[in-house]
């Protein structure tokens, strides 16, 4: 029957599908557990490579109020996080069984990571296998079941996903791929449990699916909210609304689902399409604002010009997944060029014109080329959220991590000779037919080429496996990792300040500096750049009055730096202080700090003005003038009364030798404070309300507040 409830046309299959498929269930098992096999080796040179970039930046946290050891600290932190208005709490309660202090081992985070990989590989299997189930004939089953598990293991060995599953932090994005590929799961039950008659626990199984699942995702990372939309993709491409699954269940028949149809469809009413319009919503209007009001200035591009860029962007996506490679430019995008126009640069139309061609090409061929169109279909509505109007970084290899999932399961039905012809039949759309006098040829042929398809299966896995154990072999050492990096992007101010910073690390300043120098040129604005040049000539042993100009220069007209800025200027004033390299004085960083405070995009725009100034109290203290640096703490707090900032810079004052100066630093803040909590939205407002229930900033503050009252009068003790 069709999805009408209509009779369709009866069918036979195409030669050699009539036979009783070969392949029975062992032969899924054991293909399912070589190709986890495969995976671990693959992997497992990856395993001892260390932390990069966000990993510090986000898994600091775990000691960030001490050793994450009871409840009142664990609160505090899963209530952190500052990403998305979620603050993926489930991300950062993962992290927790790797380690509950910082810093840590990376080993345990990227043992998790991988386990986690080889679960949604698993889950992704018995997906293939269900969805496979939904529309073959059962005497396809067993081909279906293969191409389930192979489909599976072609995303699990992709080299491309090395740069998820290895890079700690971005667990973040493999959660929410846990739970789609779960709530897919539960969903195709609840759908059939609901065409069967029992419409509580179909509800139920939905609910748990769609519902429960799309919340576990969000509170993983945002793009979690794509399951609803997900699910609706594989209902209209590979479904194609049928009603009369087989097997339905005992006693159920076609015209039985069809009158239980419209329970189904009031229900996905409410857990799919209603999630999905507020999605889309949600981006219209994020696009809408995007073009009236403007993007951010952290971003050195326009929504339009977003917009023009992420076909070229997903364009190259799919030819890394389409065409693997052992190696790729990795974490560095920064020198991806925005289109400014549909011709420049000149791939920009071609690549809108390829996307556009590639989504209404796959709709238009969803009946008869269905495994196809749901591949196409399901990887662009999984890339609508990070690749649309949100206002991200344009590129990053890790969003393709679940989009991608479906992505090989076409590749793996025609190497399993599951023939596109067949799943059309079954929908009702072909009468295939083969005449009995040219059955006994076809079978011989058949069997021929289908040996010759299995093994060219297995070479893909060998090839892809060979590939992703060579990346992941890199991942492992950070050294040649950074090399090969700066190698491949070396338009990327950031790749090369890596290559430098570790080049420095093993010893080697010279060729830091050589690197560093050919890059600035190119990049005059860079304050990474020239940092890092200052520090390469700091362990030569002297710091040219050219490399301060540089900095002077970039400082004074760079975007925000992030934590650079603090970071960089807290270790060269401890090194200016002691001499370490001659040609770096604390009156040269001052300079740049008055370079950076004329900078209006740190003043203004960043919120960088209230580090400058706690630079500049650091520098006064440094000097032994306790005075001025209280009045830079002072201006700093004045710009923004968190009592953290308060807190360290008062601790500042007292570890200097100045406790008289830390308690009226604290008085200056107690002044400004407010009692009640901030009026910010999301989990930052959750977090600041833990505060507030565990009185966390007045003990603390109480705490300091006594040691430096206790240092003060030991002081005078002394003086008299």
């Amino acid at each position: 029957m069709n999805r009408k409830g209509r009779l369709v046309r009866p069918f036979s299959l195409m030669p050699g599908a009539a036979m009783t498929s070969r392949f029975s269930p062992a032969t899924a098992l054991l293909l399912s557990v070589a190709v986890l096999a495969l995976s671990v080796w693959a992997y497992a040179p990856g395993l001892h490579g260390g932390f990069l970039f966000d990993d510090f930046g986000n898994l600091s946290a775990l000691g960030a109020s001490g050793p994450v050891d009871n409840w009142a600290t664990f609160f505090r932190y899963i209530t952190s996080g500052e990403a998305d208005p979620t603050g993926r709490p489930l991300a950062l309660l993962s992290f927790l069984l790797d380690a509950r202090d910082w810093p840590a081992s990376p080993f345990p985070f990227k043992r998790t990571n991988l386990l986690l990989h080889l679960a949604n590989g698993i889950m992704l299997a018995l997906l293939l296998r269900r969805l496979g189930r939904e529309v073959l004939q059962p005497a396809l089953y067993g081909r279906g079941d293969l191409a389930a598990v192979l489909g599976a293991g072609f995303w699990l060995l992709h080299p491309l996903l090395v740069s998820t599953t290895l890079y700690i932090v971005q667990r973040e994005a493999m959660l929410p791929a846990s739970f789609a590929l779960l709530g897919l799961l539960l969903w195709l039950h609840g759908r059939k449990a609901m065409l069967c008659g029992l419409r509580g626990w179909g509800f139920f199984w939905i609910a748990a699916g769609l519902g429960g699942c799309t919340l576990l995702g969000v509170l993983s990372k945002a793009n979690g909210i794509l399951l609803p939309a997900l699910a609706l993709v594989i209902e209209c491409v590979w479904l194609q609304g049928r009603v009369a699954v087989p097997p339905l269940g005992a006693g159920i028949t076609a015209v039985d689902a069809v009158a239980y149809a419209p329970n189904y469809r009031r229900t996905m009413l409410l857990f799919g399409w209603l999630p999905t319009v507020f999605v889309t919503g949600y981006l219209l209007r994020a696009g809408w604002n995007g073009f009236v009001h403007g993007v951010s200035a952290l971003r050195p591009w326009t929504m339009g010009q977003r917009l023009l860029t992420e076909p070229r962007v997903l364009m190259d996506y799919l030819d890394l997944l389409w065409l693997p490679r052992p190696f790729t430019p990795g974490l560095f995008n920064d020198q991806v060029q925005a289109s400014a126009t549909l011709w420049s640069p000149a791939t920009t139309l071609p690549a809108l014109l390829a996307v556009v061609g590639l989504v209404v090409g796959a709709w238009c061929v969803r009946r008869r080329f269905a495994p196809f169109a749901l591949a196409i279909l399901f990887y662009f509505v999984g890339q609508t959220l990070e690749s649309t109007t949100l206002q991200l970084e344009l590129y990053f290899e890790h969003r393709n991590y679940l989009p991608s999932m479906l992505m090989f399961w076409p590749l793996a039905m025609w190497l399993c000779s599951v023939s596109t012809r067949q799943i059309a039949a079954r929908n009702g759309n072909l009468s295939v037919t083969t005449p009995s006098a040219e059955k006994s040829n076809r079978k011989a042929w058949w069997t021929n080429v289908a040996a010759v398809k299995l093994a060219l299966a297995a070479l893909v896995l060998l090839g892809i496996s060979v590939m992703t154990h060579a990346r992941a072999s890199l991942w492992g050492n950070t050294h040649d990792q950074a090399l090969l990096w700066a190698r491949l992007n070396p338009a990327s101010p950031r790749a090369q300040a890596n290559a430098a910073l570790l080049e420095m690390a093993a010893g080697h300043p010279a060729k830091a500096v050589s690197r560093l120098t050919a890059a600035l040129p190119n990049d005059p604005d860079q304050v990474q750049l020239s940092f890092n040049l200052i520090g390469a000539h700091c362990m030569l042993g002297n710091v040219p009055a050219e490399d301060m100009q540089l900095a002077q220069h970039a400082i004074s007209q760079t975007r925000d730096p992030g934590t650079l800025l603090v970071h960089w200027f807290d270790s060269s004033i401890e090194a200016a202080a002691q001499g370490r390299c001659r040609g770096l004085t604390l009156e040269g960083l001052d300079a740049l700090l008055d370079a950076g405070l004329a900078n209006k995009n740190l003043t203004e725009v960043y919120g960088r003005h209230q580090d400058l100034l706690y630079l500049k109290g650091h520098i006064a203290l440094t000097r032994h003038d306790p005075e001025s640096a209280l009045l830079d703490f002072n201006d700093a707090l004045d710009l923004d009364a968190r009592p953290g900032a308060a807190l360290s810079q008062a601790a500042l004052l007292g570890s200097a030798g100045y406790p008289l100066q830390g308690l009226s630093h604290l008085d200056h803040y107690r002044a400004l404070q407010k009692e009640t909590v901030s009026a910010s939205t999301g989990m930052p407002w959750l977090h600041a309300k833990v505060l507030q229930w565990q009185n966390y900033w007045p003990k603390e503050t109480a705490h300091l507040r006594a040691t430096l009252r206790d240092d003060a009068a030991k002081q005078a003790r002394n003086a008299r």
